[in-house]
């Protein structure tokens, strides 16, 4: 096998990374603001940021990523609070506003467009 071929494996593998992780990074933005919005809150800058990745198995014991995406959202206006969506795969397995945890409808989102 030439270093070319291998080359370019590295190059689509670190695509399709970047590329799912693009789409997931959407869906916690869509749990995120739609956990702010059942609650009454702010989310501030309307934005998630990867804080943590890791491999993790799913219901099925199949090996997916599990990237945990924190935010902030504001009860007040003039206050910053923390909030934290975690993923396995394409799948929300829970959200978190200021520790308090909720799996109920914010979980229930599984694709953006639902």
């Amino acid at each position: 096998m030439s270093w070319e071929i291998l080359l370019l494996g590295i190059f689509c593998a670190a695509g399709w990374y970047w590329y799912a992780g693009m789409q997931v990074r959407e869906q916690a933005i869509a749990v995120g603001r739609r956990a702010c919005a059942d609650s009454g809150l702010q989310l501030l800058d309307e934005t998630v940021a990867l804080s943590r990745t890791r491999f993790a198995r799913n219901s099925n014991g199949q090996l997916q990523f599990q990237r945990d995406y924190r935010f902030e959202f504001s009860d007040t206006g003039n206050n910053r609070r923390p909030g934290v969506v975690r993923m396995l795969g394409d799948r929300v397995e829970w959200t978190s506003l200021d520790g308090v945890w909720q799996a109920g409808r914010a979980a229930s989102i599984s694709r953006l467009g639902d």
